[in-house]
């Protein structure tokens, strides 16, 4: 048996059509979840895109001990254990961030291979020079899927784990015009920049979401189309029969919902805008992290698993990324270390049971006031607001950062927008929940530092 574990960063789970989107084309993912096990409740466990790798590779809820940075040397990583087990291992990535800065979550792959030109600066330069037509050479998505597949091509024969990471439908926004104009006709070009922040006091018209919002759903195109093309190279191959393929992402984006242009909120001490600031001469050091809610548009993500002769059909329970290491551990039965704190999905792959977590817990890296926090990026930013982690049963989420602070709580199914906040009249509720988060807390070993602001509502 072989895995390939495909990773779409920033793509969120309604923006696709097997999970109820009528407007965003993505006619090779929703053929391939006609084959795939499909999962309805899937969370990130550490928010959000390094964090949230930290956990993929380790089988580890990170954020309680880990910030954003480099992964320690004494973390067991899924590669390093397959690869002691005798699999050839390799991965295929235009996400920024993955091995620079000592970051080490190449560690473990006898085969790495980075595409350039996602991240500002000198490296983008690069990709922009003399770009040419072909869009298979000019953007990042549709060389990584290339070049996952001719890796394919070369070593398809042995039994392998390949990971394809793809920072796409990542911002910055800038697909070819012909993705884009399915959904915004007028389209010229414009490529806007999110404000991550409360978009109508950061100055952001609703013309300019619209045209964001539609260079986004572009990227979702553009990812499915080569998506689609990998698919065609795993069945020349004659891999369908033999090869298990996830699908899956790591978060989404706020799109001006609950008034948010990002996915988290920093600002400058003026106020000024993200851009605007850069241009006044001020450091990235000078920008002030504040409470950023994680609601469903940014913690509800795609998750389908394809596995040879299982029958398609979808999952209710409740499921969250780190679940990924130990189920491609299982895939290849080959021991889950004893270190990894998440549990294996083929129990509801192959229907033994419908739950394996009572409640999902997400979260930013755990930080505290006056904290130089690397909140989204490589960058520091000093923290003047506790943001709130995500508790969500199945029936309830709760929105709870440190004792004595806002809660908010709303209910899963009802009100998937959380648009009215139920904290007030379930009281009850919301003790519930918190106890099991300060409980688990416990559990997986929080430093103290972290778990006692967190013990009391």
């Amino acid at each position: 048996m072989n895995v390939i574990l495909i990773v779409s960063d920033t793509f969120r789970r309604d923006h696709l059509g097997v999970y109820g989107n009528k407007t965003v084309r993505t006619p090779n993912l929703d053929r391939f979840a006609e084959r795939a096990v499909v999962f309805e409740s899937c969370y990130p466990s550490s928010f959000p895109t390094v964090p949230a790798r930290a956990d993929l590779m380790t089988g580890r809820y990170t954020f309680t001990y880990l910030s954003w940075g480099p992964l320690p040397q004494q973390e067991v990583t899924l590669a390093r254990t397959l690869v002691q087990a005798g699999i050839a291992t390799a991965a295929v990535a235009d996400t920024p961030f993955l091995t620079r800065n000592g970051y080490g979550h190449d560690r473990g792959f006898q085969d790495f291979v980075y595409v350039r030109g996602q991240l500002n600066g000198t490296e983008r330069d690069y990709r922009h020079v003399n770009r040419p037509a072909s869009e298979i050479d000019g953007y990042c998505a549709p060389k990584t899927f290339k070049e996952a597949g001719d890796w394919l091509d070369r070593h398809h024969e042995k039994p392998f784990f390949l990971y394809v990471d793809t920072w796409d439908p990542h911002e910055p926004w800038d697909p070819p015009k012909h993705y884009v104009k399915p959904y915004l006709p007028d389209y010229n070009g414009e490529v806007i920049q999110p404000a991550y922040w409360d978009y109508a006091e950061a100055g952001i018209s609703e013309k300019d979401l619209e045209i964001a919002h539609a260079c986004y759903m572009g990227e979702i195109s553009m990812v499915d189309h080569w998506f689609g093309y990998l698919m065609e190279r795993i069945r020349v191959l004659n891999l369908l029969e033999n090869t298990c393929i996830i699908f899956v992402s790591d978060h989404g984006f706020y799109f001006g919902e609950h008034g948010i242009f990002g996915k988290r909120r920093f600002r400058w001490p003026d106020n000024s805008g993200f851009e605007e600031g850069f241009a006044k001469g001020m450091t990235m050091a000078q920008q002030t992290v504040h409470w950023s809610p994680l609601h469903n548009e940014v913690i509800q993500v795609p998750l389908m698993i394809y596995v040879p002769g299982q029958q398609a059909h979808r999952v209710e329970g409740l499921v969250t990324l780190p679940d990924l290491m130990p189920t491609v551990l299982d895939m290849f039965d080959v021991p889950v270390p004893e270190r990894v704190q998440a549990k294996s999905l083929m129990p509801l792959v192959n229907g033994s049971t419908k739950s394996i977590h009572d409640f999902i817990i997400t979260s930013a890296p755990f930080e505290e006031i006056g904290q130089m926090s690397k909140t989204v990026d490589d960058r520091t930013r000093t923290v003047v607001e506790i943001s709130p982690s995500t508790i969500t049963d199945g029936e309830w989420d709760l929105l709870y950062s440190v004792e004595n602070q806002r809660v908010c709580l709303y209910r899963t199914k009802e009100d998937p927008g959380h648009k009215n906040d139920v904290a007030a009249d379930h009281p009850e509720v919301v003790e519930r929940l918190h106890r099991k988060f300060a409980e688990w807390l416990k559990t997986v070993d929080t430093p103290a530092t972290h778990l006692n602001p967190r013990l009391h509502l």
